[in-house]
């Protein structure tokens, strides 16, 4: 809430120009029970996906769901289920911008969905190492990157070590819940 303040305010008194405020990408700080990840979102290259992350945090969505599937050496996927595995209503799904240039790297955010390439709403992923496997080809739709972590890999390579199991008729959840507890903008 400061930084969008203080950006308005650097803007309107002219000490800043518009070309450098639209160069500021927004972090996000999201708090788990396994420690901080900062984000770093990038609405030039994926503004209808950042829009929608953006207001599932400002509704507070995000608080209190799990990272319910984590697979070492690939990903970690959470944002849409509670510590009970029951999934969160969300908003209308966003269209996939996967062809946005930004690839399936380690400690890149991008959204998870369906086979159907626009049904991705609330959850997300956040690669564990290079997945070029997830990016568009030619025709095929990829998943959309929309960020990248600046601060937190190491937590996020604790994630990915955490013991999972079934449960009910998902796999690979962590046996000890991994709780997102909340993710603001920085």
């Amino acid at each position: 809430m400061f930084k969008k303040y203080l950006l308005s305010l650097l803007l309107s008194v002219g000490l800043l120009s518009p070309a450098l405020a639209e160069e500021i990408n927004p972090i996000v700080v999201m708090t788990t029970s396994a420690g901080v990840i900062e984000l770093e979102l990038m609405p030039e290259q994926a503004p209808l996906t950042v829009a929608n992350f953006l207001r599932y945090v400002e509704n507070d969505f995000f608080s209190g769901t799990i990272f319910h599937r984590v697979i070492d050496n690939f990903m970690i996927q959470g944002g849409g289920f509670s510590v009970d595995m029951e999934r969160k209503d969300t908003l209308p799904p966003v269209r996939n911008e996967s062809t946005n240039g930004l690839p399936n790297l380690r400690g890149t955010i991008a959204m998870a969905r369906t086979n159907a390439p626009d049904s991705a709403t609330s959850q997300f992923f956040i690669n564990l190492k290079n997945n070029d496997f997830l990016n568009a080809k030619g025709p095929r739709p990829g998943y959309a990157v929309f960020g990248k972590v600046v601060n937190g890999l190491d937590v996020l390579t604790q994630i990915g070590h955490v013991q999972t199991g079934r449960q009910g008729p998902y796999k690979d959840v962590p046996v000890e819940p991994i709780i997102i507890q909340s993710v603001v903008l920085k």
